[in-house]
């Protein structure tokens, strides 16, 4: 063989080298771009994976909530027809439907269902707070009324089966004046109330009527609380400096 005939070989070789070569470099440049849409692939079937978990659990949670207001309603017409007839089971019929009820509210507010915006966050602490006050009055009503009641039944005049009350009434003036600053505080923050929920009911961002119902009940809970201890108080000054008069 001549050294031509190598040299052409050679030379041949070598560009078959080369494209062999550029067809590798091809090769790995398609590799890493099948690669790449493979993993992409992958976490699209991810994705799709995950919002279809997330879609069943919306479903599950919507058809839950659906059973929800088809249970108040169905129970709600057979509390009519039992209120009716037969009240024995009309009351037992109630104790299960609000114990059924807060349960299943409890888990519609475990899955997100209740709506905290800032306006409810906003009346929410004064509202614990108010009602934290009503539970540390009430306890001082139970307690010393407990004691009038005591005294009076000893007395003979009140029934051996009368109860402590909330609110104030005309039996318990003797050891319970000093409850009224705290009857009364407690009633002008029920005003309170009422127009803290007035004034968020005219703001833009408030779209919900029951924040305008809840600050009118507020206030006629005032108004009757406040009137009646305000009578009550009257009628017994009025009572005593006639009393005192007569001696």
């Amino acid at each position: 063989m001549s050294l031509k005939v190598c040299l052409d070989e050679w030379e041949c070789l070598e560009e078959d080298h080369k494209q062999l070569q550029e067809t590798h470099r091809m090769y790995l440049q398609k590799l890493d771009e099948v690669s790449k849409l493979q993993k992409n692939c992958s976490s699209s079937i991810s994705r799709q994976r995950n919002r279809l978990k997330e879609v069943s659990s919306l479903v599950k949670r919507f058809a839950y909530k659906d059973e929800y207001e088809r249970f108040k309603l169905y129970l709600t017409v057979i509390l009519l027809l039992f209120s009716l007839f037969l009240d024995a089971i009309l009351n037992f019929v109630l104790v299960w439907y609000y114990c059924t009820l807060t349960i299943r509210e409890s888990i519609l507010i475990t899955n997100g269902s209740r709506p905290e915006g800032d306006l409810y966050k906003t009346f929410r602490n004064q509202f614990l707070a108010y009602s934290l006050y009503q539970s540390f009055v009430q306890c001082l009503q139970c307690y010393y009324q407990s004691g009038c009641l005591y005294r009076l039944r000893a007395l003979g005049e009140r029934h051996i089966m009368d109860l402590t009350v909330e609110g104030f009434q005309s039996w318990m003036w003797k050891g319970l004046t000093f409850l009224l600053p705290f009857l009364f505080f407690g009633h002008f923050w029920q005003l309170f109330n009422s127009l803290s929920l007035f004034r968020m009911a005219r703001l833009p961002d408030c779209k919900e009527w029951q924040v305008m119902v809840c600050g009118l009940c507020f206030l006629i809970l005032f108004m009757g609380n406040f009137f009646t201890t305000v009578a009550v108080v009257r009628h017994k000054v009025k009572s005593r400096s006639q009393k005192t008069k007569s001696l």
